[in-house]
C-alpha cells in the first residue's frame, strides 16, 4: 500500500500551549498516513505533494488572519485536501457563524455584536442583559485573547482601554454566565458527525477562562443526555459536514446548555482524553480523504 501524505500544519513556536494532536499520527500511520508537521507560516510551500493537510495547531494565526487565509485558499487550490473544508473555515472563522446557528435555532449565549465599544454601548449591554457582569470578546481570536470579564462599575476604569482595544474592530458582548465558574464549559467532540468524547473545563479559583494555559482544571466527563441532545442537535445544523468539531457549552440561568463556540477550524481535541479518540480521529480523517480523492 503506497503511503500517503499529510501536512500538518502547526506553529513556528508551540512552547506554553497544551497540545495532544500526535496521539493521533501512530493510528494514521497505521492507516498508510505519514505526517509532515509544517509551520503554517513556511513559505513556497508545493502542496500538490500532499495528498491531505490537517489544519492543526496553527494557534497564532490572529496575529494575521489574512496570511492565514489566503495560505488555506492555496492549499484548496491545489491537488491536496483540506481538513476542515474551507467553507467551514470561511464561515467559523468570525465568530458571528453563532448568529447563524441562532438563527437555525441551536441555543446560544445571548450576543451583541458590534464594531465600535464605548462606555454607551457598554452600559446599555449592561441594561439589556439586566445582568452586572459582561464578557467582551473579539469576533476573531483564539484561546481567550484580547477576551474582558467587565464588572459595571468598571466602566469608566476599563472603558478607555475596551475603546482602545475594539476600535474598528469587530467584536461580541455577551452577559457572563456566572455557572462557568462553579461548573465550567463542556466540550463534546465530534468526529464525521459521530460523537466521540466530552470533557469538562472547570477555571481555576477567582477566574473564568477554562483554557488549561491559564490553570483550567480539564477532567473527561460523559455529558447528561440534555447536553449531548443539544449537542448532537447542533451538529446537524453544520454543512458541510465537518471531519472534526468541538462544541462548547455552558449551562444557563435557566438550566438550559448554551453553545459558546463551535470550533470547526483548529481545536484542541483533547485526545488524550479517551485513549479510542486518537483512533476515532485517524478512521474519520482517513475515511474522509479517501471518500474525497475522487472528487479532486
Amino acid at each position: 500500500m503506497k503511503a500517503r501524505r499529510c501536512a500538518y500544519l502547526t506553529m513556528e513556536n508551540a512552547e506554553g500551549w497544551s497540545i495532544d494532536a500526535e496521539l493521533a499520527f501512530p493510528p494514521m500511520m497505521s492507516l498508510g498516513w505519514t505526517i509532515d508537521p509544517l509551520p503554517w507560516r513556511t513559505d513556497n510551500v508545493d502542496w500538490d505533494r500532499f495528498d491531505a493537510v490537517y489544519i492543526g495547531t496553527p494557534w497564532d494565526y490572529p496575529e494575521d488572519p489574512e496570511q492565514f487565509v489566503s495560505m488555506l485558499e492555496s492549499i484548496d487550490r491545489s491537488s491536496a485536501i483540506l481538513v476542515n473544508d474551507i467553507a467551514l473555515v470561511h464561515w467559523t472563522m468570525p465568530k458571528t457563524y453563532l448568529r447563524d446557528l441562532e438563527e437555525r435555532g441551536a441555543p446560544i449565549v445571548p450576543s451583541i455584536w458590534g464594531d465600535q465599544c464605548d462606555t454607551d454601548s457598554l452600559e446599555a449591554a449592561f441594561n439589556i442583559f439586566d445582568v452586572d457582569r459582561l464578557i467582551v470578546k473579539p469576533v476573531i481570536s483564539t484561546n481567550a485573547t484580547d477576551t474582558y470579564l467587565l464588572d459595571r462599575d468598571e466602566i469608566l476604569v476599563l472603558g478607555a482601554r475596551l475603546r482602545e482595544t475594539f476600535a474598528n474592530r469587530p467584536h461580541v458582548v455577551q452577559p457572563f454566565i456566572e455557572n462557568i465558574q462553579s461548573e465550567g464549559e463542556y466540550s463534546l467532540f465530534y468526529f464525521n458527525r459521530q460523537f466521540s468524547h466530552a470533557i469538562q473545563k472547570i477555571p481555576k479559583q477567582d477566574d473564568f477562562r477554562v483554557q488549561e494555559e491559564y490553570g483550567a482544571a480539564i477532567s473527561p466527563v460523559v455529558p447528561e443526555a440534555a447536553l449531548r441532545k443539544t449537542a448532537d442537535q447542533v451538529m446537524q445544523l453544520v454543512d458541510p459536514h465537518p471531519v472534526y468539531a468541538r462544541a462548547d457549552f455552558v449551562k444557563g440561568p435557566d438550566g438550559r446548555f448554551l453553545l459558546m463556540e463551535l470550533e470547526l477550524i483548529e481545536p484542541s481535541m483533547y485526545l488524550r482524553m479517551d485513549t479510542e479518540a486518537p483512533w476515532r480521529f485517524a478512521e474519520a480523517f482517513h475515511d474522509y480523504v479517501t471518500n474525497m480523492a475522487g472528487g479532486k
